[in-house]
């Protein structure tokens, strides 16, 4: 099932995306309260039961309503690095033996509507399409033949890097976390939509219309149940936390010549199973 955030008279609801209408989630679980990470925790044998009943229930069309973030605030944003054989050998780097973590800032994040921004101080803007997961059960060093257990579904992300701030050091924290330049969404499709550990799920950026990244979830040097295990020994995974999982070869800033997003580009994310990303590109005030 596909589930959204989704604002409509000025009130921001959960809800349930099916044939081009949203049904609203809150008439059967009123005490999620327009909150999805509440519905995550509620668990998937609660909304399944509460689907049951949504059938006699009218839905609102989709374009009467404005796309929130799926998770307004995850508690973690967690991304990986190189983890596409492909965009590793383009960007010149060595072959990992472990995952590449860093984090993301809840300023660098946007909405699925949100316009991506490019700052005044670079225009070295680079776009990244990668599947994002979504936990849904508390994971504290998890096995990574149970990780999967603590997945709760999955939704498309664009990783907008600066690549010269993130070249400018061995860390990528700067590249990664200017404001406005990571959008996500827009709705979230459960983790049984998909087969176990999102394996096989085409992966594209389209830049203005022309296919820039097409690659596949197949490819992942590390399965999302081995990132999972991986991230938990670290730190507690928590329901509504996020994991990025890298991205394919195609990138701008490895063409010949260099292609980035400027003011007036429209990016769109397109990750096999779930509804397109799109966002435009704008400069800084």
């Amino acid at each position: 099932m596909l589930l959204v955030r989704y604002e409509h008279q000025g009130k921001a609801s959960v809800g349930l995306l099916r044939d081009g209408l949203v049904f609203t989630l809150e008439d059967e679980i009123p005490e999620i309260g327009g909150d999805m990470v509440a519905l995550i925790k509620k668990g998937k044998p609660v909304l399944d039961q509460s689907l049951n009943r949504l059938g006699a229930k009218a839905g609102i069309p989709l374009g009467n309503v404005r796309l929130l973030s799926p998770i307004a605030r995850p508690g973690k944003f967690i991304c990986m690095g190189l983890n596409y054989l492909e965009h590793v050998k383009e960007g010149g780097r060595e072959i990992p033996a472990f995952p590449t973590l860093f984090l993301r800032v809840q300023t660098s994040l946007l909405p699925p509507d949100g316009e991506i921004v490019v700052p005044k101080v670079s225009d070295r803007l680079d776009f990244e399409a990668e599947l994002l997961v979504i936990i849904g059960k508390t994971a504290h060093n998890v096995s990574e033949k149970d990780a999967l257990d603590h997945v709760f579904g999955y939704t498309a992300f664009n990783d907008g890097s600066l690549r010269d701030y993130q070249r400018q050091t061995t860390q990528w924290t700067a590249g990664k976390n200017f404001d406005a330049t990571g959008p996500f969404g827009p709705a979230i499709a459960t983790a049984d939509e998909f087969p176990p550990g999102a394996v096989g799920l085409s992966v594209r950026s389209r830049l203005n219309g022309q296919i820039m990244q097409d690659g596949n979830t197949r490819d992942l040097m590390f399965s999302i149940a081995s990132i999972i295990s991986y991230a938990s020994e670290i730190m507690t995974l928590e329901p509504g936390d996020v994991i990025a999982t890298g991205t394919p070869s195609g990138v701008g800033f490895a063409r010949t010549p260099p292609v980035f997003m400027k003011a007036g580009d429209v990016i769109e994310i397109e990750i096999e199973g779930l509804p397109t990303l799109t966002n435009r590109v704008v400069a800084a005030a």
